[in-house]
């Protein structure tokens, strides 16, 4: 007997609306094709989706190659509880200046984007439009929909290529971006699952609360990784919020939480520090595999251990 039900689709969240940098990050995974995108406000909202359960998923900016950590993104993982990073994802970052027909670029004096989006493209700016004032908004994509609204007075949008196809603007200049080779770097973020297997290409993520401000707190940390051979791709500091000197920091760490080495480490973390936030261990969006010495491989914390359990059972001199 033959069911005809289907499978519910799956939601993802995403900073709206169409055509944004994070929408084109979520493009790029595969399980979420055909399946329910939800375009939200800002980067909480997509977060308290997945919290609540209205998504299996969100996409979030995370980092960028100019401007560095989206700290507001850090800070949220470090406090929600609950969510867990399961892939990442790289997109080339550019933008174009547009505005509504028949404006020239004499006429501009207001101009909206993304704080992180103007900072990138503020040298343009500050040579082609002196005398310009900045809008931020929540979204490049926003900064476009805001210049047909009566009452915000802007002139032009900082956007992304191509928003021209989704809405009625004309580009005045592109390739605003001081760095052709920018990119931002985005994390898909669930409810808290099963680390998946390791792919030999991972990276694993962390927040970790320093104990005390103290001498020689921050080299400890440090230590459970350089001690066994761990590179870190990300180490980012961010205020606990709480008193003076108290520090939370976001590391990134090549290799998985499966590898002997990470897991080692990350247990030597967990001994000093009062509070440990288990991001995830999930696929590289480069796909560059670890590396690490000889001494640092699976094979050789197993076979020290080996030799300590026949050590103290007296199977070995």
């Amino acid at each position: 007997m033959s069911s005809n039900t289907t499978a519910p689709l799956r939601r993802y969240s995403y900073l709206g609306p169409a055509g944004t940098f994070t929408e084109a990050a979520l493009k790029q995974v595969p399980e979420a094709v055909g399946q329910h995108w939800n375009p939200v406000a800002n980067l909480g909202e997509a977060l308290q989706d997945v919290v609540s359960g209205e998504s299996d998923a969100a996409m979030i900016a995370i980092e960028n190659s100019i401007d560095g950590g989206v700290t507001v993104a850090q800070d949220a993982l470090a406090t929600i509880p609950g969510l867990r990073i399961i892939g990442e994802y790289l997109v080339s970052v550019n933008f174009v200046l547009v505005v509504r027909p028949g404006t020239k670029l004499e006429d501009v004096r207001v101009i909206s984007g993304h704080p992180v989006a103007y900072g990138q493209c503020r040298a343009w700016l500050d040579e082609q439009v002196p005398a310009h004032q900045h809008i931020p908004a929540p979204s490049n994509v926003q900064a476009v929909v805001d210049l047909f609204e009566s009452n915000a007075n802007i002139d032009a949008a900082i956007a992304p290529p191509g928003i021209e196809d989704h809405y009625d603007v004309s580009v005045l200049a592109s390739g605003l971006a001081e760095n052709p080779d920018a990119q931002t770097r985005f994390v898909l973020v669930s409810s808290v699952l099963p680390v998946a297997e390791p792919t030999g290409t991972d990276k694993t993520s962390l927040i970790v609360e320093l104990p005390e401000d103290k001498s020689g707190a921050l080299l400890l940390l440090l230590e459970q990784f350089a001690t066994r051979g761990i590179n870190l791709t990300l180490l980012a500091s961010r205020p606990v919020g709480d008193r003076m000197g108290r520090y939370r920091f976001v590391i990134d760490a090549e290799g998985h939480v499966k590898d002997e080495r990470v897991a080692d480490a990350i247990l030597g973390v967990k001994r000093f520090s009062p509070r440990v936030v288990f991001l995830g261990s999930y696929p590289r969006a480069d796909r560059l595999p670890a590396s690490y010495a000889a001494g640092h491989s699976d094979d050789s914390f197993r076979a020290a251990r080996e030799w300590l359990s026949d050590v103290v059972e007296g199977s070995r001199a």
